[in-house]
């Protein structure tokens, strides 16, 4: 069975590349085709804290939440264009609850929505996630570059 990510083990074969440690194969190759040679700045796993740490009255602690997306794409002047997510799928095992409450989170904290990605051959397929007009899976929007805005990946 090896690391091949199923309904059970989502978690694919981690790739090493330039540097950086991606949690898949599949997002090592969205970055090798996508990312690396965009002409815009970029970051890897950047972490952002969503909640923090909470100790109880009683005793005890509530660990803290915290989101890394797979990539950031900045405009030149640093701005946030897209922070990505790469996916399987868009269906329940590509994104499952706790994923679309990291989303919602980050979201409601950055001010900015996350984007999951299924990459394919020559382009890849984005939704927006957490916005109240979400496209549905079955009509993602389509690209092959970072030319667009998350909201064209909306129903708004």
């Amino acid at each position: 069975m090896g690391n091949s990510p199923t309904a059970l083990n989502k978690r694919g074969k981690k790739v090493v590349i330039d540097g950086y440690k991606f949690d898949s194969e599949k997002e090592a190759l969205f970055y090798q085709r996508f990312v690396k040679d965009c002409g815009l700045p970029f970051e890897v796993h950047p972490r952002f804290k969503l909640t923090e740490l909470t100790e109880l009255p009683e005793g005890g602690k509530i660990t803290q939440i915290a989101y890394s997306p797979d990539f950031i794409i900045k405009d030149h002047d640093e701005n946030w264009l897209h922070v990505i997510d790469v996916k399987n799928s868009f269906g329940m095992y590509g994104i499952d609850q706790a994923n679309k409450l990291r989303f919602r989170l980050f979201a409601i904290f950055y001010k900015h929505p996350v984007e999951a990605v299924v990459i394919r051959k020559n382009d890849f397929k984005v939704i927006t996630q957490g916005v109240t007009k979400s496209l549905n899976e079955k009509d993602p929007y389509i690209t092959k570059n970072f030319d667009y805005h998350w909201k064209d990946a909306t129903n708004y």
